[in-house]
């Protein structure tokens, strides 16, 4: 091969880089946008009437919101929770959800995208309904 065609090449794998960067950095700018919407007009009111059914129900749940996120959790342990987040490092960036139950001294933990192959655009208050109601029946087994 001719060093002028490996050079020539090596720019254009550059130059697409570059452009897939561009690319993948406003899509996760429109994820990052769509999932605050999402998060206050769909996941926080399906995550409050959740709490409440369970507090009705005898379960004493609380929602807490920090930066980015929504959280159910129990009252009598912290470990306890159920939660979204977006998960913007892979492309697409997806809603990912997460259940924490603690076991003695340790924390079990899962995660699982709430809808599989679903941004946060396309995801309705009952998919997140489902979603909590999934990981929130083996918080309140025990």
């Amino acid at each position: 091969m001719e060093i002028p065609d490996i050079r020539r090449r090596v720019r254009a794998a550059i130059e697409q880089a570059r452009r897939d960067a561009a690319s993948r950095r406003e899509r996760s700018d429109a994820a990052a946008r769509a999932y605050d919407e999402f998060l206050v007009q769909r996941a926080i009111p399906a995550f409050t009437t959740v709490a409440a059914a369970l507090v009705a129900e005898g379960y004493r749940f609380k929602v807490h919101t920090p930066a980015g996120a929504v959280r159910l959790v129990s009252e009598r342990s912290a470990d306890d929770f159920v939660e979204l987040t977006l998960e913007s490092g892979d492309d697409p960036p997806f809603v990912l959800g997460r259940a924490s139950a603690g076991r003695g001294r340790r924390a079990i933990t899962k995660e699982r995208p709430v809808r599989e192959g679903v941004g946060p655009e396309s995801l309705t208050d009952e998919d997140v309904v489902a979603f909590v109601l999934s990981e929130v029946v083996p918080l309140i087994e025990r």
